[in-house]
């Protein structure tokens, strides 16, 4: 799977241990900054995700920041991209089963590696269920349209 990933200064450290951990499952990445733990604007990394996602360019986005929140925000207002922010498992999972979610947030202040990392496998392992989910992510879409 291709895999775009960016954060800010506050989901660096995060990201750096996730290009490992997907780099070990085998998918390819695509690291779109920051760099380095030098104070940045998180919005502009995670546009860069989410708009890979959309391109086609990645398969799936990762998002990282302090606490995701405002990540998963700018990554939303991509058309087309379903950011969800995710910090256990259960979200994770029905992010993907019923959200059919393209971009993962996280936040590297509050999620360990570990767990961050068991969060990631259920992430990308989980299938969109479709059925009921189509619809409502149709009705989104055609809310993204209108404004």
């Amino acid at each position: 799977m291709r895999v775009a990933i960016g954060s800010d200064h506050a989901g660096f450290e995060l990201k750096q241990h996730l290009i490992a951990t997907l780099a070990e499952l085998g998918h390819d990445v695509d690291d779109l900054g920051t760099h380095s733990t030098e104070p940045v604007d998180y919005p502009e990394y995670c546009a860069a995700v989410a708009r890979a996602v959309v391109k086609g360019e990645a398969d799936r986005g990762i998002v990282l920041g302090g606490s995701g929140q405002g990540e998963q925000i700018a990554a939303n207002k991509v058309r087309g991209a379903r950011a969800a922010l995710c910090h256990d498992l259960y979200t994770a999972r029905l992010s993907r089963q019923h959200n059919d979610a393209n971009v993962l947030s996280m936040g590297g202040r509050i999620v360990a590696f570990e767990l961050a990392d068991e969060i990631l496998n259920v992430w990308l392992a989980t299938a969109f269920e479709g059925g009921r989910h189509v619809r409502r992510l149709e009705l989104i879409a055609e809310l993204e349209e209108q404004f």
